[in-house]
């Protein structure tokens, strides 16, 4: 069983002013596919703090995956994807595509999140919208696939194409 790390991206939230949902439904969905939550983490929306959690989470605890919700948005405080892009070594832009694609079933809106997905050593980092509908929408597309994604990065040669 592989482990996760989720982290809400709320200033609200962090302050104590908003109840955190959609953490919990990361963790939830997460469990049900069988990884083993570690923690879920709130941090402001601030790119520093979000850096450094992200790099705490690949370079100190290991954590092959990490799942992000919130500050993927438009407005000037959704610094998500800028801080995960910073942290990254590689991208992996086909689970956003694939994250994206699935939201535009239910709403054209689905277009205006910037999440991505990356990789920092041995770490998969994955960005989710905040709203409880994008993380269903969004973790539901992608989690049949992230048990072998993060089965592969450990490995040398992975031989996927088998």
């Amino acid at each position: 069983m592989s482990s996760a790390l989720v982290v809400t991206i709320s200033d609200s939230a962090a302050a104590g002013d908003r109840e955190d949902l959609s953490g919990p439904e990361v963790r939830g969905m997460l469990e049900s596919a069988g990884f083993s939550v570690v923690s879920v983490e709130i941090v402001p929306d601030d790119r520093d703090k979000i850096e450094a959690v992200l790099r705490f989470a690949a370079d100190t605890r290991r954590v092959p995956l990490v799942v992000t919700t919130g500050g993927t948005g438009l407005s000037p405080r959704d610094m998500t994807p800028e801080a995960t892009l910073a942290v990254c070594d590689r991208q992996v832009p086909g689970l956003s595509e694939l994250m994206r694609q699935e939201g535009l079933r239910s709403t054209r809106r689905a277009a205006l999140s910037r999440g991505v997905s990356g990789i920092r050593a041995s770490t998969l980092i994955i960005n989710l919208p905040g709203s409880l509908k994008g993380v269903r929408e969004s973790l539901g597309a992608v989690l049949p696939i992230l048990p072998h994604a993060v089965e592969t990065l450990g490995r040398a040669s992975a031989n996927c194409g088998e």
